[in-house]
């Protein structure tokens, strides 16, 4: 932690002339700078993700000394949980996101319990098991070891023994591809007819049409006979964490899914701890597929009500 910055009191006057905007890459740098020096940090705060589903949840922040606060205005209005050094703050009370009644979501289990502990009655605080980040062990997605990935060792060689595949990292000169690529996939999963799926391909053109300004992004794709059947897109979260925001691979080609996630982790995924690959918001068919890659921990959320 940067022990250069005093503790934070807020003050009500400041507060009353510092008023919610749309995120913007202007204010980018001074977030990045608070999301280094947060306690613990979830996939939901990356900038990535928050630029990629801004559209969808209406998000807004405000920035508050050394906090930012988050609030999306749909589906429901609520809190994000705020982002920055949160044990330098000496006051929570006098912010007004934490008004009586006021209710955030998405929130660390870390900063919660400092809340419980600070806040005078405590809080309400309710897990959020759909929305549990799944962390996996580098090491292991880089070397699927032993009968827990037998299946997957068994996917990803019968892919490789039946297809000439090439695969590179992503780069800016692989946007459009990867773009009509999902397209392509959005056709073949019918995404117009699912509001989640045509959400989640807005987030995904969001995101690769902002390759250029947000920093560190990253990614692989693999071709067969020149044509794209799998990309990864991500990003690193911290200096023990990657975490995966997409990843998509054509239903025709076997394998496809393990193959993208294997040779993904070995190029740029190989440095690292941990493998983040974000939440199932409590779809069984997503959950047990993140379950099948035999998660090493689980980054916990909840959501927390002002007394």
């Amino acid at each position: 932690m940067n022990t250069e910055y005093s503790p934070v009191s807020f003050n009500r006057e400041n507060i009353m002339h510092t008023a919610y905007a749309p995120l913007s890459f202007d204010r980018m740098p001074a977030y990045l700078d608070l999301l280094n020096r947060c306690n613990s940090r979830a996939s939901d705060y990356s900038f990535a993700n928050l630029w990629g589903w801004a559209t969808h949840y209406e998000l807004e922040w405000r920035f508050d000394g050394t906090l930012c606060w988050i609030r999306q205005k749909r589906p429901f209005p609520a809190n994000w949980a705020p982002v920055g050094p949160w044990t330098e703050v000496e006051d929570w009370s006098t912010a007004p996101e934490t008004a009586p009644g006021s209710l955030f979501i998405r929130v660390p289990y870390e900063l919660a319990e400092l809340w419980s502990a600070a806040v005078p009655g405590g809080v309400e605080i309710e897990d959020s098991r759909d929305l549990w980040d799944y962390l996996y062990l580098s090491s292991e997605l880089c070397t699927l070891p032993g009968n827990r990935f037998h299946k997957k060792k068994n996917l990803l060689r019968q892919f490789m023994k039946t297809y000439e595949y090439d695969y590179s990292p992503l780069s800016e000169a692989c946007v459009e591809t990867v773009l009509n690529m999902q397209a392509e996939w959005c056709r073949w999963r019918d995404c117009e007819s699912s509001e989640s799926l045509q959400a989640e391909n807005d987030a995904v053109a969001r995101v690769l049409t902002a390759w250029d300004k947000i920093p560190g992004l990253c990614g692989g794709i693999i071709h067969v006979d020149d044509v794209p059947v799998a990309y990864t897109l991500a990003e690193p979260l911290g200096d023990d964490t990657m975490v995966i925001h997409f990843e998509k691979a054509a239903p025709c080609v076997k394998g496809g899914y393990q193959a993208i996630n294997y040779l993904f982790c070995n190029d740029a995924g190989k440095n690292v701890t941990y493998v983040n690959r974000e939440q199932d918001l409590g779809d069984e068919g997503l959950r047990q597929a993140k379950m099948s890659y035999n998660p090493a921990d689980f980054f916990r959320k909840c959501s927390v009500r002002m007394p």
